[in-house]
């Protein structure tokens, strides 16, 4: 079980350090600049952008319940990994560290300054930044665990179940009818 919260782990804070040194960098960069940086043409941009919001700016100015939100959120995930998701699984382990990594850096930012910077704007999508990234890559790649993988075999054969009665029932002769049964069964005739 440690071994499983070491790779965890191994995700998570590199996600949580390369987003917030992307942010400090960029912030810095962008507010220096006062405009948009294009990278590929206008459809790829860097731009600065406070998100007292959630996800793509949606709810703004709510810092203090997406805080506690996301905490809670956060701590669920924790205890769903835990317990519930199949230890064995890297995919999950990895999964997991990408959104769990996101949503603390993401959480950092809101305690630390009341809102999220987000910097990439790609065409008409909403801005984001790294730990947004994270956070979608690991849903979808837990997502596509459910659904395509499920429950990975564990390679170990099952004991086989002791068919006794099973056994017994199955070499058992038919029985043969008791006389009073044709008499009942002719009575049940329509005639």
């Amino acid at each position: 079980m440690r071994k499983r919260w070491m790779l965890l782990m191994f995700v998570a804070v590199p996600v949580v350090i390369l987003d917030q040194l992307s942010k400090a960098w960029l912030s810095t960069v962008l507010l220096r600049v006062n405009r948009p940086i294009s990278l590929l043409f206008d459809w790829v941009q860097l731009a600065y952008y406070e998100n007292t919001g959630v996800a793509f700016g949606l709810f703004p100015d709510q810092g203090g319940v997406l805080s506690i939100s996301a905490g809670f959120i956060l701590l669920v995930l924790a205890l769903t990994y835990q317990y519930l998701l199949p230890a064995e699984s890297r995919w999950v382990t990895v999964a997991t560290g990408l959104v769990f990594g996101g949503g603390l850096s993401n959480l950092f930012d809101r305690l630390r300054q009341g809102y999220v910077v987000d910097f990439i704007q790609f065409g008409w999508w909403p801005m984001f930044n790294l730990a947004d990234s994270a956070i979608t890559l690991g849903v979808a790649a837990l997502a596509f665990h459910i659904i395509f993988i499920g429950d990975e075999p564990s390679g170990i054969e099952p004991e086989p179940i002791d068919d006794g009665l099973l056994n017994e029932l199955l070499s058992r002769a038919p029985e043969s009818p008791s006389p009073t049964e044709p008499s009942q069964r002719n009575s049940e005739l329509p005639s």
